[in-house]
């Protein structure tokens, strides 16, 4: 991964700037992919590319790979159904303006969310 600055004119790309050829004459095993972050972040580079070989194609289905997944998918769940909970909402909002200027403090209500619930999650399921 890099971090990208476009030339004057150009905000951002994303997708693909270089597919894998799959056919004979043209086939390589590289891919160049731009990337534009749109989701809520505090960083100021928005902009990535990576350069991915064939091995990265593929999706890992180990242990690991699984249990990150479901993991991922609990707690995005648990985000969505908690931020729109009237009984946790302000006793919420009063802990996350609590925290959000201590050095590691979280410093938008998403990222709160996924604190809270990502520590709630990992005390119900012990990672294998």
């Amino acid at each position: 991964m890099a971090k990208v600055a476009w030339q004057a004119g150009i905000d951002y790309v994303s997708g693909a700037l270089c597919k894998c050829g799959k056919k004979e004459p043209h086939k390589h095993g590289r891919m160049l992919l731009a990337t534009h972050r749109r989701a809520a972040t505090t960083s100021d580079s928005c902009n990535r590319i990576y350069l991915r070989d064939e091995s990265n194609f593929v999706k890992s289905n180990s242990t690991e790979a699984m249990w990150a997944r479901s993991r991922f998918q609990a707690i995005a769940e648990m985000v969505h159904n908690r931020s729109r909970d009237l009984t946790h909402i302000s006793q919420d909002q009063m802990d996350f303006i609590a925290q959000r200027n201590n050095p590691r403090g979280k410093k938008t209500m998403k990222a709160y969310y996924w604190y809270i619930c990502g520590r709630e999650y990992d005390a119900q399921h012990p990672r294998p």
